[in-house]
């Protein structure tokens, strides 16, 4: 039977895998591993309570509504809070220019399908999140990758990786997942000049930006963009009308659990978007939309993200100090400003995929790098570390384990 499904498989199904992450989630069943794999946000952060009362008041006052089919762009007034939200940020948008998505997953997902042709080059930082990767190879995307460092994307290579014509830019400029870098002012503007210059639209990944707990708010891409178009005279488009596709979600900031992404962008592209999530699914569930929304409207969100930017911040500092302490010469990682993630390297000879075995052996986990590359080989001798999913004491004592295994590692190779 399986010989008999196999010869029936659609073509793309050759470059469909299962997720590295998804799949090192299930160490964390171990009740005394040590996980920093997975991106998962601190559970105890959840804000349970709140959320049960906010649903009894969904089903008591408009339980009709919640239960009911919606319109595919998402529930207007939790469209016109993230419209409200972003305009923080400098993003000046309308409900209109808003879909609301099954978690910013999705928004990759629909991005896919409306873009891709076979075949289609798209450019990404390298590393780029794996979840992007996972999307667009389901659409037979190839990739052009331009290297990373610890201040993200280096866009001094950048406009000969854009001659080659990829169809569009995939960029997150805000505590990179997974580096943990932050792209600076120059190079956002950088960036914004290039692909108007060349033509090739932005997709902004921001699942991260309000968990900043260190240093200052950059714009992102998507309002630098809008400036430019703005101040390109009769020759440009204005506000909302650029470049630039930007993602956002609820999954770091309330809970992942209620599957809340969103895509901002024109017009024409919403558009376009709503009629590809048609296919899928008709709309995001009306009831989770009106519980985040009842959840948010009263100025919870302020309250709760502070709490989260503290204890996250806390959890990043305990990891800095135990890798000073415990990770031998040789080693260096990102010194992320918010999100949820850092980056480390060892030395080349290390591989941190194999590692990862003996790893688990020594009751800690990680993502070995290789898995963000979208060139097989590259970043053998990386990892990914989580801080925001364990106590203190346990990044302490995690990080240790992984320091004395890396020492061992080390005083037995020949190098």
């Amino acid at each position: 039977m399986a010989t008999l499904w196999k010869s029936r498989y659609a073509q793309r199904t050759q470059r469909m895998g299962r997720s590295v992450i998804r799949e090192l989630l299930k160490y964390t069943q171990q009740p005394d591993l040590i996980s920093f794999a997975g991106g998962l946000p601190a559970p105890e952060l959840f804000p349970i309570a709140e959320a049960q009362a906010a649903a009894c008041r969904v089903l008591s006052e408009g339980g009709i509504d919640a239960l009911q089919y919606g319109p595919t762009e998402g529930f207007v007034p939790l469209r016109q809070f993230i419209v409200d939200r972003m305009a923080r940020y400098g993003i000046r948008a309308k409900a209109e220019n808003v879909v609301i998505t099954n978690g910013s997953q999705q928004a990759l997902d629909l991005i896919g399908k409306l873009l891709l042709n076979p075949g289609d080059r798209i450019l990404v930082e390298e590393p780029t999140y794996l979840g992007a990767l996972q999307a667009w190879n389901a659409y037979q995307a190839e990739y052009i990758s331009v290297p990373s460092d610890d201040d993200g994307l280096r866009t001094e290579l950048l406009e000969a990786a854009l001659r080659v014509g990829p169809k569009f830019m995939y960029v997150l400029p805000n505590f990179q997942n997974p580096g943990g870098t932050t792209l600076p002012l120059e190079r956002r503007l950088e960036v914004v000049r290039l692909s108007n210059k060349y033509g090739i639209p932005v997709v902004e990944d921001d699942p991260y930006g309000a968990l900043r707990f260190e240093g200052e708010h950059l714009p992102p891409l998507v309002a630098l963009d809008s400036d430019f178009q703005t101040n390109a005279g009769s020759n440009g488009r204005g506000y909302m009308e650029g470049n630039v596709i930007y993602l956002g979600t609820f999954s770091k900031t309330l809970a992942p659990g209620l599957r809340l992404g969103w895509v901002v962008a024109p017009v024409e592209i919403i558009d376009q978007l709503v009629m590809a999530k048609q296919g899928v699914d008709l709309h995001t569930a009306t009831f989770n939309q009106m519980l985040a929304w009842e959840l948010v409207k009263d100025g919870f969100m302020d309250e709760h993200v502070r709490v989260i930017r503290r204890v996250y911040g806390e959890r990043r500092d305990v990891m800095l100090a135990a890798l000073e302490r415990h990770f031998p010469e040789g080693c260096s990682w990102t010194h992320p400003e918010g999100g949820l993630f850092l980056w480390a390297r060892v030395p080349e000879w290390i591989d941190t995929a194999e590692l990862l075995q003996e790893a688990v052996q020594f009751k800690v986990a990680y993502v070995p790098g290789f898995a963000f590359y979208a060139e097989s080989g590259h970043g053998r001798n990386t990892m990914r570390l989580n801080f925001s999913n364990a106590q203190p004491a346990q990044i302490e004592e995690g990080i240790r384990r992984l320091g004395e295994l890396l020492k061992k590692e080390m005083a037995q190779s020949p190098h």
